[in-house]
């Protein structure tokens, strides 16, 4: 099942080039960690420092003292919902426009879905953009081979090295910059529920390992790798066993809810559960569009694609009174659609401004 975007705007460039010497020292360290010449597991990596006390404050939220606490996160200037807004407003449509503003105001993650020639300075740019702006970045990393399972956001990397090298030039673009990956949606949850199995499930979790490592080399990249939702794989071993063989170890925590729906109330008592499971792990959860919680589980995909009814969740946050909840981000960009499965939906990850305007109202 596709449950997330790759954005059509997302294809545009910024010119920016990384300097040589921040190149070379990720370089060195990606051979070191055995993921630029294809090895297959990183060694265990300590866990993260302190934030530095000069991060910019966040804003909203219950206090909570999280590894991303303090951290005020990016928001993009530009983007469909405030075009959206734009247009709506010269058009007098005051208050269509104000409604789409609630999702144009708040930071949303950066999908990097592709190799299209020049996503390693797109990704450098926003990553300097955020530190000029006092803020920090959110970056979700959608380019596992067979991506999807053929699903409504089917593609990725053609194959194994493809995906290293993606990686490797992702993570050197942000090298001596702060920023937050949620890296690869779905990509376990999908592998647990039948996608792949044996060999092709075992190589999949080392990729996904070698790529913890890869940004967590890059310095001060916080990694989280995706855990599904508590509606999709319900048995919390199971997928605590699934995220070791992808080497959550080594990275800042999980991910759950990208994309979906489910409460927030819900994600917090089956985070705790899988943390539990990992030793104390700490775990973000997508509040995007989960305000009203989900839609009935059916037969088809009704629940999960474009579903009517659905609202707004929490505004992001890295303060969330939650002792193991580093953050509630908007991971999924509301308004984007998940698929082109019926009502006129265009394909995910295309502005869909009637399903924004529904979320947002």
């Amino acid at each position: 099942m596709s449950r997330h975007a790759v954005p059509a705007h997302r294809r545009r460039r910024s010119p920016v080039a990384l300097t040589a010497a921040v190149a070379a020292a990720v370089t060195v360290a990606l051979i070191y960690l055995g993921f630029a010449d294809g090895g297959t597991g990183p060694p265990p990596v300590a866990a993260p420092d302190a934030a530095p006390s000069s991060a910019a404050p966040a804003s909203g939220g219950a206090g909570g003292g999280g590894q991303l606490s303090g951290f005020s996160l990016y928001t993009e200037p530009s983007g469909f919902a405030a075009d959206q807004a734009r247009v709506w407003a010269a058009q007098g449509r005051a208050a269509e426009a104000a409604a789409v503003r609630r999702i144009a105001e708040q930071p949303t993650a950066v999908w990097f879905a592709d190799a299209a020639p020049g996503y390693a300075e797109r990704a450098a740019k926003l990553a300097a953009d955020a530190r000029a702006a006092g803020t920090v970045p959110v970056l979700t990393a959608y380019y596992i081979p067979g991506r999807d399972c053929s699903g409504q956001s089917a593609g990725g990397a053609p194959d194994a090295a493809a995906y290293r090298q993606w990686v490797a030039g992702l993570a050197g673009a942000l090298a001596g910059h702060r920023a937050v990956v949620v890296l690869e949606p779905d990509a376990v949850a999908q592998t647990l529920k039948g996608c792949l199995d044996g060999t092709a499930a075992a190589a999949r979790y080392a990729l996904l390992a070698e790529a913890v490592a890869a940004f967590r080399a890059a310095g001060e990249v916080y990694v989280y790798l995706d855990a599904g939702n508590p509606s999709w794989v319900r048995n919390p071993a199971r997928m605590a066993a699934a995220l070791r063989s992808a080497g959550v170890a080594s990275a800042h925590g999980f991910a759950l809810n990208v994309a979906n729906f489910e409460t927030t109330a819900a994600n917090v008592a089956y985070g705790n559960r899988l943390s539990t499971l990992l030793g104390g792990a700490p775990f973000v959860i997508d509040t995007s569009r989960n305000g009203n919680g989900p839609a009935v589980i059916g037969a088809d995909d009704g629940h999960w694609c474009n579903p009517p009814g659905r609202a707004l969740g929490e505004p992001p946050t890295t303060r969330t009174g939650q002792p193991r909840v580093d953050a509630y981000l908007w991971i999924k960009r509301p308004g984007e659609s998940d698929g082109a499965c019926g009502g006129g939906a265009p394909p995910a990850g295309q502005w869909f401004p009637s399903y924004a305007l529904d979320l947002a109202d």
